[in-house]
This record gives C-alpha cells, sequence and structure tokens, in this order.
C-alpha cells in the first residue's frame, strides 16, 4: 500500500496527528524472533514461575563469544533447535550481542520483580 504523506493524513488523520507529534514513542530494547516466547515473556511481568529463555541469558553475557556458547550450549541440551540456533546466531552476528537487549545486571530478577 503506497500513499503520499497527504493520503495519508486524509486517510488517517488522527494516526497522522499522533506520528507527528512525537509523542507516546516506544523505545525497542530487544528483537525476539519466536513469538510465542515474546508473548510469554511480556505477560509475565511478575517472573512468578518464570522460567529464564535463551533470550535472558544471551543478555547477560558481555561479548558475543559468551552468547555463541549460551546458543550452542542450549542447541545441545535441546533447549532450542537447530533453526531457532541458527536465527539467533545470525542476528549475534547482525546486531551484536546488545541485539537481544540490554544487559541484566546480577540479581535482574530481585531487582525488577514484584515480590
Amino acid at each position: 500500500m503506497g500513499l503520499d504523506k497527504d493520503a495519508f493524513k486524509k486517510t488517517f488523520p488522527n494516526l497522522a496527528k499522533e506520528i507527528g507529534s512525537g509523542e507516546n514513542r516506544v523505545q525497542v530494547n530487544s528483537v525476539r524472533l519466536d513469538n510465542e516466547a515474546g508473548e510469554k515473556h511480556v505477560t509475565n511481568g511478575k517472573f512468578a514461575n518464570y522460567v529464564p529463555d535463551v533470550i535472558d541469558f544471551i543478555r547477560r553475557c558481555d561479548t558475543a563469544e559468551q552468547a555463541k556458547e549460551i546458543i550452542a550450549y542450549m542447541e545441545k541440551k535441546g533447549e532450542i533447535d537447530k533453526q531457532y540456533a541458527r536465527r539467533l546466531e545470525k542476528q549475534l552476528k547482525e546486531k551484536g550481542v546488545r541485539g537481544f537487549g540490554a544487559k541484566k545486571e546480577q540479581d535482574y530478577y530481585l531487582k525488577h520483580g514484584e515480590c
């Protein structure tokens, strides 16, 4: 659907106004390629019964080498399949270790959970 700016404003006036205002911006800190895991993560704000996934472990890494080890380990243990491991490796190569999100500090779940 190719719309020029004026056609977009005419078709979607409220949306154009909202986008143009610069308000209501949302910062994206990480990219999850597995939609199911992403939705599960977002809906569990209190970390109750939360089981960290491969992305959580990668976010604790300081280097790409550490992240590669995590991916290989999780694949070897059967926690992730080969196809998902390749996608993670590709994302790591293209976006770097911080492409999965900000580094999770020590005691992250204790500090950010609602205990």
